[in-house]
């Protein structure tokens, strides 16, 4: 590809990469914002319209993926134990994030010394998140399954709910894996319409650095780098939790698999700077479903953890829940007995479960967590709204690593990565620079691609 070859100068290849092109539009937006605030402020569509276009796509992709998965799996035993397994992780590890945020609270103690009084707080402020907050705590184990089933099939897909797409792709891969050879016709146009929809991801990734650039424009020119400053030991904090349970958690989860999870994340650097621009997940969602497979993961392992993971396993999240909670009754000065921070931990495992999807998605669930703990003054949320936007970046970027990590591992327990082209990919042996660009379709359902003759070249 001309443009691509090893004799092209470094900052010809960095600035028609979308590593670099995005690189450069979250510079360019921290300079608009610092130096005409007023108009990158108006910059905020951009980033807004970005992850409209990804959204739209989701849906269909999400069924696309997994149906072609399921009948690509073989046998429907295989397709329960992976499901069954991956809830299994998923409840091991946000446990240990919840944990974690309570310790790091406690040990750094964020919130002492404020002295805030809850009755001198705005509660004007919070007006917007009562009402779905207090729907999340009203809502029992029955309610919230009753929320998975869509009131119609085309009901999931226009909704836009995740886990809704994924129990109707669920039940019509198992149904067209038992139809047998007459399916396989609408599996190879299912194949051919996920081909198309991928194609058009890759005319939509193309504006990422736009979006990324309306995204920091609009942070920057609203709130100012010194906005940073407000509670920013809190913030720094969350920064670091995020990290330290990437690098020593997922890390070694990563290293008992037989993997690193710093090769992992520089796998996924294009799409971990999209996340960093627009602090949403989301609008990589198709794009790192694509790289796991070209990994050599398979599409069934990809199509059930990776949609379920953006729901069932939001590992800084839930760091971020039991951190915020004790940072806020730290701050009013509201003693927690032992029994109150189990309580904490308890409730945060329910509530975190359904975060996604939700309006202001972090304060609703906190606000959810607290009211179902009235210990904590609910009020005191007002503290950490003004930071929420620089919280909700990391936020964004440890679930997504998790959720990668996630199918990393159950693949591997399942044996279904191929481990020598996953060491070749990770290394760099295999280049993934089409995939970056969003070029390339998924690939086909199967055992992976063999390694090309001549590694390290293209």
């Amino acid at each position: 590809m001309p443009g691509k070859g090893p004799g092209v100068p470094f900052h010809i290849r960095f600035t028609r990469s979308l590593f670099g092109q995005v690189l450069i539009a979250l510079a360019l937006g921290a300079v608009l914002g610092l130096l005409a605030p007023e108009f990158a402020a108006k910059l905020k569509p951009l980033g807004d319209a970005f992850i409209k276009l990804i959204k739209m796509l989701i849906g269909p992709i999400v069924f696309c993926v997994v149906v072609a998965g399921i009948c690509g799996a073989g046998e429907l035993k295989k397709v329960g134990r992976v499901g069954i397994k991956a809830v299994v992780y998923f409840e091991v590890v946000t446990t240990i994030a919840l944990a974690l945020g309570v310790a790091l609270a406690y040990l750094f103690e964020p919130g002492t010394g404020m002295n805030v009084n809850p009755h001198s707080l705005d509660a004007s402020a919070m007006a917007a998140y009562v009402e779905n907050a207090e729907k999340i705590k009203s809502a029992g184990m029955v309610d919230f399954l009753l929320k998975l089933i869509p009131n119609t099939v085309m009901g999931a897909f226009a909704s836009g709910d995740v886990l809704q797409v994924l129990l109707v792709s669920v039940l019509f891969g198992c149904a067209l894996s038992l139809v047998g050879e007459r399916g396989r016709p609408l599996v190879a146009l299912i194949d051919t319409f996920s081909h198309t929809l991928f194609k058009m991801m890759g005319f939509i990734i193309k504006l990422a650095p736009l979006g990324v650039l309306g995204a920091v424009a609009f942070t920057v020119g609203k709130y100012g780098i010194g906005s940073l400053k407000q509670l920013g030991f809190l913030v720094m904090l969350f920064y670091g939790a995020v990290a330290l349970f990437v690098l020593v958690v997922l890390g070694t989860v990563m290293r008992l698999c037989g993997f690193s999870v710093l090769k992992l994340i520089r796998y996924l650097r294009a799409e971990l700077l999209v996340v960093l621009g627009t602090a949403s997940s989301d609008s990589v969602l198709p794009q790192v479903m694509k790289k796991l497979e070209f990994m050599g993961i398979k599409k069934s392992v990809v199509g059930l953890v990776i949609p379920t993971g953006y729901s069932f396993n939001l590992d800084a999240f839930s760091i971020y829940l039991t951190l915020a909670a004790v940072f806020i009754a730290q701050a009013t000065n509201t003693p927690l007995a032992f029994g109150d921070l189990l309580g904490i931990l308890a409730v945060a495992l329910v509530t975190s479960k359904g975060a996604h999807g939700v309006p202001g998605s972090a304060i609703v669930i906190l606000a959810a967590t607290l009211s179902a703990h009235p210990a904590i003054p609910a009020i005191g949320l007002v503290l950490v709204l003004s930071v929420d936007w620089f919280i909700g970046i990391a936020r964004a970027l440890g679930n997504l690593v998790g959720n990668c990590v996630a199918t990393v591992v159950v693949a591997a327990w399942e044996k279904d990565i191929d481990r020598e082209r996953a060491h070749a990919v990770l290394d760099g042996r295999v280049p993934a620079g089409e995939l970056d660009e969003g070029l390339s379709p998924p690939v086909p359902a199967g055992p992976a691609p063999a390694l090309p003759d001549t590694v390290g070249g293209r």
